[in-house]
């Protein structure tokens, strides 16, 4: 007997901001989504680690064009140390190499996070997701073979010190993008002197979203006739940008491709959002003096 056949999949659009769980890879959990959906194209806007849970902006369709604005967009994160052990991996999944006594207090423990807000240097760990010459680091690493790697600039705007007994402590990190938490536990740790590693890690931010008003792997996948309901529009990522209006004519050149004039127009080299009638999303554009020149098309206009 034949194994019945899949429904095709759909042309969805939008994005979903999911509540990541620990224990799962982002890839595993967009899949997941993706099938509540059925959608045909799909992607995530940065990963997770499995270890890690929290905020994941879930892309589709024509909204998978604008990934980028978040991949760009400083962080937020919630993080559990470990002091006192080291592993491999610098988290919790990794192999202890190292322990020691963690005989810090709670006014070294800040004074030494105090030292790594402003502008540092990080260099990536192995493993990571980093590629040299088309592989991922940690392929590198499961396979015994260690690069060496460039120092990176990042910028950490605030460290937060949200509980702290012994050997254990909960900080709260603003930072920039390519920030690695893990790295920074490390780092942490090797200035108190006993070492230490990312015991949890939870995104509470990206850019301007929250993870407060992000849905739940578990209660989307329970809740499938209301699932669109978390499904927000391709132009969701970038509601914060300016936004351009433009005429039926104008409008139609502009989905075909073309740059197009504009009447009263945002600062000259602004990114912008741009719609045609009826509040049609039509994709981005820079402007340039009196024109908009389209970046990202996602709509045209059809003739009349």
């Amino acid at each position: 007997m034949n194994a019945p056949r899949r429904p095709p999949r759909l042309k969805v659009d939008g994005v979903v901001l999911l509540d990541k769980p620990s224990g799962l890879s982002s890839n595993a959990v967009l899949q997941r989504v993706r099938r509540v959906f059925n959608a045909a194209k799909a992607g995530h806007t940065g990963t997770l680690d499995p270890l890690a849970s929290g905020l994941l902006p879930l892309c589709f369709g024509e909204a998978t064009k604008f990934a980028q604005t978040l991949l760009e967009a400083d962080k937020s994160y919630e993080a559990e140390l470990c002091l006192g052990v080291r592993t491999d991996t610098g988290d919790a999944e990794g192999v202890v190499v190292e322990s020691r006594e963690a005989n810090c207090v709670a006014e070294e423990f800040v004074s030494a996070c105090s030292r790594f807000v402003g502008t540092i240097e990080q260099t990536p760990p192995m493993h990571s997701a980093l590629k040299v010459a088309g592989r991922p680091l940690y392929e590198y690493a499961r396979s015994g073979v260690i690069l060496e790697r460039q120092p990176r600039t990042v910028r950490i705007q605030k460290i937060e010190v949200l509980a702290f007994a012994g050997s254990r402590a909960r900080i709260s990190v603003d930072c920039s993008k390519g920030t690695y938490i893990r790295v920074l536990a490390e780092d942490i740790g090797a200035l108190l002197g006993c070492g230490a590693h990312l015991a949890g890690l939870r995104r509470t931010r990206i850019g301007r979203f929250e993870v407060r008003d992000a849905v739940e792997l578990e209660r989307l996948e329970a809740d499938l006739a209301n699932a669109s309901d978390w499904l927000q529009p391709a132009d969701h990522l970038i509601t914060d940008w300016t936004k351009v209006e433009l005429m039926h004519d104008a409008a139609r050149a502009f989905g075909h491709g073309q740059a197009v004039a504009l009447g009263p127009q945002p600062s000259a080299g602004r990114d912008v959002r741009v719609y045609g009638p009826d509040e049609q999303f039509l994709g981005t554009g820079e402007v340039e003096g009196s024109f908009v020149r389209p970046k990202r098309v996602v709509g045209a206009v059809a003739s009349p």
